[in-house]
């Protein structure tokens, strides 16, 4: 519109090496919404050559913009019905405890995601499991296993009212 600014898009931070272009930023965006897509399909919605594409894609990937390719797996569809946010209160802040952590949570198959926080909690997780036995299980039987693990606060998701993997990109 004349007179109003339009906003900027946000840029990806790459560790100091160039920022993807407007047509990177748009690769990605169709790459996030399907990636499945055939590199043909990719080319002709992109309107670039193949052998653009890939270089374009190759170069995405070498720079870690691009992590990894995923298939996203309905978790109920596998029996998985509980998703629940796990906050985690170590006893002590002792080096050998935050640096024992995270390696013993990735051990776990039960945690989608981990995060370090600042505050009260020192840890969120993000967990999923089949049965509130099997929640159970996993919280007495092997989180509060973990060394330095004071205190845990779970909270059962009733509702998801949204899921998504894309970035606002």
């Amino acid at each position: 519109m004349p007179g109003r600014s339009r906003a900027s898009k946000p840029r990806l931070a790459t560790g100091g090496r160039s920022q993807p272009d407007d047509l990177d930023l748009r690769l990605l965006r169709q790459l996030q919404g399907d990636a499945r897509m055939t590199s043909v399909e990719l080319a002709h919605r992109m309107k670039l050559s193949a052998p653009g594409l890939q270089k374009r894609m190759r170069r995405l990937e070498q720079r870690g913009v691009i992590e990894r390719y995923a298939t996203i797996v309905n978790r109920r569809a596998v029996g998985l019905d509980l998703l629940c946010f796990v906050q985690v209160l170590l006893a002590h802040h002792r080096p050998e405890s935050v640096e024992q952590f995270p390696a013993r949570i990735r051990s776990f198959p039960e945690v989608l995601e981990c995060y370090y926080l600042t505050g009260e909690i020192d840890y969120l997780l993000k967990v999923v499991v089949a049965t509130h036995d099997h929640l159970e299980r996993f919280l007495f039987d092997k989180l509060m296993k973990v060394a330095g693990v004071d205190r845990l606060r779970t909270s059962i998701v009733l509702k998801e009212l949204k899921a998504s993997t894309a970035l606002p990109i």
